[in-house]
């Protein structure tokens, strides 16, 4: 049992989350304390309680999010500066963060904001884009003022306070902290050292307390695993379903952890834990001269990109060593610098050397069964010795390397003549490899050019991998081997001063050291009435909670009495007739049950959001991998018999084709002075909601009434399916949403596939909440899309004719993918006016799970099409691209190719503020200087408009209900028909009705959204809830107030209170619903008629970015955005929903990738594999400011809506990226437009980067 199990199940601390179950995501952080003997200190670290084995605390104490502080009780600083600063939407995260935060403040009262950073190394967060949280968290640093002083030297107070104002916070005073249990430390000083011994059905965990306890035990069981961390031994038990009968946990062996210093190095006893190892060596480099310590801050650099702080709290180095992984970080420095290692037996010890022949196959070492490893000793380097090491992996924070190596080269003394050469990779071979070949080669050659062409050409023989080779992306990493190489060889030049290096090579040679990131907020302030709370950055409703824990979620839902657990048992064929399922071995399984299949559907199994082309369990055949078969109450695979069938034929697509065409294509090509044509793949993308999907269902055990607590953005929806699929009216069905953790449009249909099977198979309490891994399998994400296009344009740049189609993957069934379609289309001119225009959208069916919403809802894939001819335009000119788009921008009163008029236009003044704010100017010509005067690296810059319609594109979702309820004590309760999934929506509507009614947000309270309060909703969605909600609430308060007028006048000094009373005694119903309806809407595809969308919202973005030629990475230097979000209703959500929205759009444009097998087996399936961004990917500037003087008529209080639009204005860093790459093309010759695909990964950049290192390797 693990930790988190333990407090969720058995303690009901609630406030610790599951996000990932394999320490990725940092949802489970709690902190452990340990008094430590030898020491005489205590020890205090952050941890995943996914990973902790619960036999491992012993004498350990453990401090959760609710030990620290609680709403009711009192807040700690640490909670309060993250809710204030408004750094937490969904909140599901928040507990991670702030427990990560606490604990480094328990080691370091006032941390330097690098310690900070480093501290969220192993955190992530869907919602928010980070900067907020560490404003918040800047507060405890060092730099608290210098920031705050940045805020003012680029925004005048008038125009917009601080967005939260730091002198409100708590102090933080280190000295009121909780205690170490008194009776913990006596108990540690009393025991010692003890042997314990745990049994459980599956495994015996043996903890021995001396190395010839130890020794002996490994004798007698040479098979068993040794687990220090369990970082390794957790996720082969959790995701490989290895079983381990017994478990050696050596981890408080006074030998294993020794540190002992002798005349060559520094000994580390196998179980010191890679931080503690970091602080020696920290230390040693500190103390010693440099030229001991060049092994030392090798290892220290592969440290600094070592899994997250959490990792490596518990992982030992030498667990690191015994994995014997191929594509470990660590373990090339070690081979590099000729480590050794003390093996240990009941016979006596030898020592190795860590070299070619320690590694002897994949996943195994030259260590026998009955040894361990005792310790190993990393070398002081030697004067004429230069040591290095790199890491290119997909994100810098917490990721698995692509390509790792370190190399270490010693000169015979008072020359530049190589005397030792070892470059020593990973992720080249099964093993970590040495090139041993080619070191010899060089032996007794002079480090100069000469030598470097010998390296290349020998390590582009002897480093190869088949095509075939496990993680592919085998050209990139045959790359990586020589440009990693020719950086060494730079650094070595610089350093032996013997020869200069040209400048324009000196910053390939560079160490990567992040700046702390800076954040301007601008907005327009509400200062009409004081009172009036819209218009202000009010804080999350539910922040302060979700910072103590104390938020519910779904699964925090205490347990019912007799509740079960339910499981699914899902394909693993993408196409297959099922034959038979044999159940009976799972149904023996103690805790079973019952199995649950297609024919125990007591309704219909056909099921869809629109289309019923779904089913609820599989019947006859699976369509895609993850395609629900059977569920069941146990976790246990189940014996399922498939027969392979053809998979779909190609040309499949899903009815109907959809085609928007404006003006004369045939006339408007004949127009133009140039035609191009090109195409572009942008990949899918995981919604990655920080919760996974959850339904908890409970039968009332009459008239087949049933409620459910889901996690869905479409609560009627899901009702009237759930009471489809259980051959009951919707009135039996109540769907209720206290709120979620995160959504993004993942939750807006694909809920259903999970609330549905757990209705089935609820005749008593039953509950399921998708592992991580299951939740990627079967729910699948945003669409990959194929463009082609055909476009004409004038000499000057002006685009006159544009043929575009676009090819979306829709997965096995037709979910919402015709709508996304559609919407791609409505948004395939972007913000430019083309005059002849006709645009295609297909949809292709494929034997994948299938796609859904996905924030943008195929907004952005349709605009980053037309962001690639844009520049295809202007780089076919060799015209500057901002000029090219500028030209094209609508102006007031042009039509859409869908005959939309637009008025109230305001991209000009968002893109003449962009320009403005951003310093365009400066920096392109900045940019051009750096290019200029460096040849591997280079700086790109783009500007990227947006304009994002909304509405939801099917007329009759348009619509909205509210209920208010005013109580005789004057309190009101709020519903409405949208979902709170971190947006702030519920806050937003808590300050309409504050406004409307005319009584503060205090004496205002939402619970939940039900589908017993508001029927009939439409999904949280399109970014037009605050619209149609709003609209609804201010009529059920405005029928309210008229109801109360008479009370007023009667009494018109009285209080709020005073008038509820009045009109309650006088028996006036004191209950309102409100109803809202867009007007005007309703288009038709087959006249191209009709308003499609309601207004639009516009915004524009800069972005500047420096590329590394060499590896492929990239660095995000500024952003500036100019959004029109019309008046705001509250700046600090909407400036949330802008830098949320915009990070997410930088994974999918710069990071995230899914991967399939060529079965359709997802492989990307956790935060393992998969890389959303991180708190290191914020741009080191940013700068997000609110359009002033920009009201919208057509919403409430002439706000506009924020949640999608900004999405794709991180297309900026991609096409800053691009014009970084096409820098660097010049330089090898290549100039005019050329392919890049979506995201711009660091293989797909260092692939374009083509140079004479990339020639080498075709």
């Amino acid at each position: 049992m693990t930790l988190l199990t333990y407090l969720r199940r058995k303690l009901g601390l609630t406030g610790t989350k599951l996000g990932c179950a394999e320490g990725g995501c940092g949802a489970c952080t709690v902190m452990l304390s340990r008094y430590q003997t030898h020491t005489q200190q205590l020890l205090h670290y952050a941890v995943n309680a996914c990973l902790a084995p619960l036999c491992s605390l012993h004498l350990v104490a453990v401090t959760t999010v609710e030990g620290i502080g609680s709403v009711a009780r009192k807040l700690h600083p640490v909670q309060e500066r993250i809710a204030r600063s408004h750094g937490s939407q969904c909140g599901f995260c928040t507990p991670g963060i702030v427990m990560s935060m606490y604990a480094l403040l328990r080691n370091n009262a006032t941390p330097k904001m690098a310690d900070v950073e480093e501290a969220f190394h192993g955190n992530l967060c869907r919602c928010t884009g980070y900067r907020p949280i560490l404003e918040g968290y800047k507060t405890f640093t060092t730099l608290m003022f210098r920031i705050f002083n940045v805020n003012c030297v680029f925004v005048s107070v008038q125009e917009s306070p601080s967005l939260f104002n730091a002198a409100d916070f708590a102090p933080f005073d280190p000295t009121q902290e909780i205690i170490f249990p008194p009776e913990l430390m006596s108990l540690t000083k009393g025991q010692g050292s003890a042997s314990l011994r745990f049994h459980g059905d599956r495994a015996t965990w043996l903890q021995p307390a001396s190395l010839d306890e130890f020794l002996r035990l490994k004798w007698k069981h040479p098979d068993a695993r040794v687990v220090v961390g369990n970082t390794e031994v957790g996720i082969e038990v959790k995701f490989k379903n290895m079983v381990y009968p017994v478990i050696l946990a050596p981890a408080f062996i006074p030998e294993l952890n020794a540190v002992t210093h002798t005349e060559d190095g520094v000994v580390f006893g196998a179980a010191c834990t890679l931080s503690h190892m970091g602080a020696v060596l920290r230390q040693e480099v500190e103390t010693r001269p440099p030229h001991q310590t060049q092994v030392f801050l090798a290892v220290l650099e592969q440290l600094r990109w070592f899994a997250g702080l959490q990792i490596r709290n518990v992982a030992a180095v030498g667990g690191n060593i015994m994995t014997a992984s191929p594509i470990s970080d660590l373990n090339p420095v070690f081979m590099a610098a000729g480590c050794r290692l003390t093996l240990m037996d009941r016979d006596g010890s030898r020592v190795v050397r860590m070299d070619e022949g320690f590694f002897c196959g994949y996943r195994k070492t030259s260590v026998r069964p009955q040894e361990v490893l005792l310790s190993i000793e990393i070398p002081y380097s030697k004067k004429t010795q230069f040591v290095s090491a790199f890491k290119q992996s997909p994100r810098r924070e917490d990721d698995i390397s692509t390509v790792t190596a370190a190399m270490s080269v010693t000169f015979a003394p008072g020359t530049a003549v190589v005397e030792d050469l070892r470059l020593s990779y990973g992720g080249m071979a099964a093993v970590t490899a040495l090139a041993g070949k080619t070191a010899a080669r060089l032996l007794g050659r002079r480090w100069g050019e000469e030598l470097l062409q010998d390296a290349c050409s020998s390590l582009a023989e002897e480093m190869t991998l088949d095509p075939s080779a496990p993680g592919g992306m085998v050209t990139y990493r045959r790359t990586l081997t020589l440009s990693l190489f020719y950086k060494f060889y730079l650094t070595v030049l610089h350093k032996l001063r013997e020869q200069a290096v040209p400048s324009d090579c000196l910053s390939a040679a560079e160490v990567y050291h992040p700046e702390t990131p800076s954040g301007v907020q601008i907005y327009q302030v509400n200062t009409v009435v004081l009172d009036d709370v819209v218009g202000r950055p009010m804080m999350h409703l539910s922040a302060l909670k979700q910072a103590t824990g104390e938020a519910v979620y779904c699964d925090d839902v205490p347990l019912y009495e007799n509740e079960l657990y339910l499981a699914l048992v899902t394909s693993s064929k993408a196409h297959a007739h099922i034959l038979s399922i044999d159940s009976s071995v799972a149904e023996a399984m103690p805790g079973v049950a019952c199995c649950v299949f297609a024919e125990d559907i007591p309704g219909s199994n056909a099921v869809g959001p629109i289309t019923y082309d779904e089913t609820v369990l599989a019947d006859g055949q699976v369509t895609c991998v993850g395609h629900i078969i059977v569920t069941e109450n146990s976790p246990t695979k189940k014996v399922l018999k498939l027969a392979s069938i053809l998979n779909i034929c190609s040309q499949s697509f899903y009815q109907p084709i959809r085609t928007i065409e404006s003006g004369d294509l045939e006339a408007g090509f004949k127009q133009a002075d140039h035609i191009l044509e090109g195409e572009m793949h942008i990949g899918g993308q995981e919604h990655f909601y920080l919760e996974t999907n959850v339904t908890l269902a409970v039968p009332k055990g009459e008239d087949g009434e049933m409620e459910l607590f889901v996690s869905t953005q479409s609560a009627s929806k899901t009702q009237l399916l759930v009471a489809k699929v259980l051959g009951v009216p919707a009135n039996r069905v109540v769907v209720r949403v206290k709120r979620m953790g995160g959504g993004f449009g993942g939750k807006e249909t694909r809920t259903t596939v999970l609330s549905t099977v757990v209705a089935v198979a609820a005749n008593k309490p039953v509950r399921c909440m998708l592992d991580r891994d299951e939740d990627m399998l079967v729910t699948g994400g945003r669409h990959p899309f194929y463009g082609k296009y055909k476009v004409g344009f004038l000499n000057s740049g002006k685009v006159v004719a544009l043929d575009v189609s676009y090819y979306s993957n829709a997965g096995n069934s037709m979910d919402l993918s015709l709508s996304i379609v559609e919407r791609a289309l409505f948004h395939m001119e972007n913000s430019y006016s083309v005059a002849n225009v006709r645009g295609r959208g297909f949809v292709c069916r494929t034997n994948l799970p299938s796609n859904t919403a996905f924030r943008g809802f195929g907004g952005p894939q349709g605009m980053m099409v037309t962001e690639s001819w844009m520049t295809d335009v202007a780089q076919s000119l060799g015209r500057p691209a901002e000029e090219v788009r500028r030209l094209n921008l609508y102006v007031e009163g042009e039509s859409t190719p869908y005959n939309q008029i637009l008025d109230q236009l305001t991209l000009d003044r968002c893109w003449d503020q962009c320009l403005q704010r951003s310093g365009y100017q400066q920096r392109r010509a900045a940019a051009d200087l750096y290019n200029r005067q460096n040849r591997w690296t280079k700086r790109g810059l783009a500007i990227v408009p947006t304009k994002f319609g909304i509405s939801f594109t099917a007329a009759f979702l348009n619509q909205a209900g509210a209920l208010v309820h005013i109580y005789t004590d004057g309190s009101v309760l709020l519903t409405h028909g949208g979902t709170e999934m971190g947006q702030g929506l519920h806050t937003k509507m808590v300050q309409v009705a504050s406004r409307v009614l005319g009584i503060p947000c205090s004496k205002i309270h939402i619970s939940e959204t039900s589908t017993n309060t508001v029927p009939n909703t439409s999904p949280t969605a399109a970014s037009a809830s605050s619209d149609l909600n709003g609209a609804a609430v201010v009529n059920a308060c405005q029928t309210l107030l008229q109801r109360l007028a008479p009370y007023k006048t009667l009494n018109p000094k009285g209080s709020w209170e005073d008038w509820v009373k009045a009109a309650y005694f006088d028996r006036v119903n004191l209950s309102a619903n409100g109803f809202y309806k867009t007007p005007d809407l309703g288009y038709s595809f087959d006249t191209n008629s009709g308003r499609a969308f309601n207004y639009f919202t516009y915004g524009v973005a800069c972005s500047e970015v420096e590329i590394d030629c060499l590896t492929g990475a990239h660095k995000n230097l500024s952003t500036t955005i100019v959004m029109d979000v019309g008046h705001s209703l509250n700046p600090a959500i909407d400036i949330g929903q802008v830098e949320g929205a915009f990070m997410q759009g930088l994974g999918l444009f710069t990071l995230e990738e899914l991967h399939y097998s060529p079965r359709g087996v997802l492989l990307t399936r956790g935060p393992g594999s998969y890389k959303i961004p991180a708190f290191g990917d914020i741009p080191t500037q940013l700068t997000v400011s609110l359009l002033r003087d920009a009201p919208n008529d057509k919403a409430i209080f002439a706000s506009k809506a924020v949640g999608e639009p900004p999405l794709f204005l991180a297309a900026s860093v991609f096409y800053a990226i691009k014009d970084a790459i096409s820098a660097a093309r010049v330089e090898s010759g290549v100039s005019g437009p050329f392919r890049l695909d979506s995201p711009a990964s660091a293989e797909r950049i260092r692939t374009a980067c083509c140079d004479r290192f990339t020639k080498l390797v075709q």
